[in-house]
Order: structure tokens, then C-alpha cells, then sequence
């Protein structure tokens, strides 16, 4: 268990917890986007008030309120609390390594508890008496959360992304002007109050967002059309890399760009 820093370091501490708090989050919510926007709430809440002895219990705990929460708002399938959670003595397989192979909407099919219990356990292998903490529930408990969680997975059919060719569109237009560094054209597809979000740097608004580009005109970086968590997304390409670095997502208002979510400062959303 994590014994938590001091005051001043806490927000360095969490910030390296990031990645580890994203792959949760992710999974839970079923989606890379919605997973970070968990986790700057999960963030946010651990800085406001002094966590406990055992943070990373605890951060699991906020997490999966969170992101209950979060797929409540949205109305999202499998996200009311379980109801009675029953106890398995029995051992229970340590790992299941197919979790680490599901599609991150495939999770959705499970019950929070069963979501949260596979993912602490398969996909970051965190100890059982930790996931217990973090699930308020006792071990016996995890175990049959596991077992449950794992067959319901396993279950679990991916459904193939509907693609909008309007939203395609865009987006071609977008990364042509891009790759051809034609900054200025980019900065005219902006509305005036273009919210631009570089996650875990920075927040703009408006005509400060036409700066975002001054950084892309001294860099090689290309991007390129890709399926995000069964959205289209921008891919980023770093020099001659063929594998992408990172996610760019774009949001509209017709035909221009209304925000801009950038990850490069959050690289962790393009790692599985």
C-alpha cells in the first residue's frame, strides 16, 4: 500500500499515478476520453481534502465513484452498484491475461463491482486484500466478483464502431491542412471561443488557442485519421515513427472546430 507524501509533494505523486489511474479508469468507463476525464476528477478530489494512510485503496475507491457517476450522467448501460455481493472461498485463478485483450467497451457489460474487480486484479494485478479495501467488500468477496467478472468478459461481444463520413470529412480536412503546416488555415476552422485542452499541461480559450499551433510549426509531427474507443480521432506520428505517440480529439460546431482535446503531455490514452 501506498503511504501518502507529504502536502507539498502530493500533487507530483499523483501526477506519476496518472497512467495507473487512467488504464483503471479507461476500463471502467469503457472509453480512453471519458477514463480521463475521471481522472482529473479523482485528482482534483485527492488534493482537496488530505487523503488516508492507504492512498491507493482509497484513489481505486474515488475512482470507481467516480466513474459511476460519470456513466450515470450519460445514461450508460450496467451502472448501479451491486446490490449484495456474495463470498467464494475457493481459489480463484491469479491472473486472467484476456483482460488485457478486451476491447475497453467491452468492460461495460460487466456490473461495477465485476468491472472494477477484474480490472484491479487482471489488467494492474493489484493485490487482493488491496482490491478488497478498495471495493469496501471482503476478499471472498473478490474472488467471487472474479469469477463472475471473468465469465461475463469472456461473454462480452466487441461491436464494430459506426463511422459518421460527415465527421470523417472534417477530419480529413483538418490533417490536411496539418500536414501541410498551413497554420493559419487551421487557425480558421476555430470558432471564436475554442476551448483547447492540452491534458495534464494546460487549459486555453478562444484567440489564446491559435498559439496551440507556434509548437507543431518547429516539430515533425503528421497526424493521421484513426478509430479512438469507436470515434475517429487524430493520430500523431513523431518524425519517421510509424507507431502513433499520442490522440488528438476534435469537437465541432458544424463545420469548424469547437475544442481540441491534445495528449501529448498524457501519452499514457494511447497505450493499451
Amino acid at each position: 500500500m501506498l503511504t501518502p507524501p507529504a502536502d507539498a509533494d502530493l500533487g507530483d505523486h499523483l501526477a506519476s499515478l496518472r497512467p495507473l489511474l487512467h488504464r483503471y479508469c479507461a476500463r471502467l468507463t469503457g472509453s480512453s476520453f471519458d477514463g480521463e476525464d475521471v481522472v482529473q476528477e479523482v485528482i482534483a478530489r485527492a488534493l482537496a481534502a488530505p487523503p488516508p494512510a492507504e492512498l491507493r485503496p482509497w484513489l481505486f475507491r474515488v475512482a470507481h465513484n467516480a466513474a459511476v457517476d460519470h456513466l450515470r450522467r450519460r445514461q450508460r448501460h450496467h451502472v448501479d452498484h451491486d446490490v449484495e455481493v456474495e463470498a467464494l472461498d475457493a481459489e480463484v485463478a491469479p491472473r486472467d491475461p484476456a483482460a488485457l485483450r478486451a476491447s475497453l467497451s467491452r468492460f461495460l457489460a460487466l456490473p461495477p463491482r465485476q468491472r472494477a474487480a477484474v480490472v484491479l486484479k487482471d489488467v494492474l494485478d493489484e493485490p487482493l486484500d488491496d482490491i478488497a479495501a478498495a471495493l469496501a467488500v471482503s476478499v471472498p468477496a473478490v474472488k467471487a466478483l472474479l469469477v463472475r467478472g471473468r465469465a461475463a468478459l469472456a461473454s462480452a461481444a466487441d461491436h464494430p464502431p459506426v463511422i459518421d463520413p460527415a465527421e470523417r470529412a472534417r477530419l480529413e480536412r483538418y490533417a490536411a491542412r496539418f500536414n501541410a503546416r498551413d497554420w493559419d488555415g487551421l487557425r480558421a476552422l476555430l470558432t471564436d471561443d475554442c476551448e483547447l485542452d492540452l491534458v495534464a499541461k494546460a487549459r486555453r480559450r478562444g484567440a489564446a488557442v491559435g498559439e496551440y499551433f507556434g509548437r507543431y510549426a518547429a516539430e515533425a509531427v503528421r497526424v493521421e485519421i484513426g478509430v479512438v474507443d469507436d470515434r475517429l480521432a487524430l493520430l500523431a506520428f513523431e518524425g519517421a515513427s510509424p507507431t502513433p505517440a499520442y490522440v488528438i480529439a476534435l469537437g465541432w460546431d458544424g463545420d469548424r472546430v469547437a475544442s481540441i482535446r491534445d495528449w501529448r503531455y498524457a501519452r499514457y490514452v494511447a497505450a493499451p
